[in-house]
């Protein structure tokens, strides 16, 4: 697809909800809740807080962002909530991933940058971070 520089209404709610679900798993005890919910089916919020050591307020705190961009949905089974993944909500951060991931394995830019290796190197290593 060519880049016109403008982005249809679709495409930039598109890239709106990925920055979102981007944007809720920034953070490590975040990433570490999302890992365990991918270990099982649900999980009791007691069980995540226990799981990962933090204090339950902090945990709370995390599942919130998560729930709020919609990677994770909590279903109230009193006294507690069962916590699980979204999977319809992160499908497509990982059709995006798995773009960028295909796009690698098959550009012969394997370095990630916009220069082959071979040019890079013939003019000294970039100073440019």
């Amino acid at each position: 697809m060519e880049n016109t520089g403008t982005a249809s209404p679709s495409e930039l709610a598109s890239n709106d909800a990925l920055a979102t679900i981007a944007k809720a798993l920034a953070h490590p005890a975040r990433v570490q809740i999302v890992r365990l919910l991918l270990s099982r089916s649900s999980c009791i919020g007691g069980e995540i807080t226990q799981e990962l050591g933090l204090a339950q307020s902090t945990v709370s705190e995390h599942l919130r962002i998560l729930k709020a961009a919609g990677v994770v949905v909590g279903e109230i089974e009193h006294p507690r909530i069962c916590y699980s993944l979204s999977v319809q909500r992160l499908a497509p951060l990982s059709e995006f991933l798995t773009a960028i991931g295909l796009q690698y394995q098959t550009s012969a830019l394997k370095d990630g940058l916009c220069c082959p290796i071979e040019k890079r190197e013939r003019y000294g290593p970039s100073t440019e971070h």
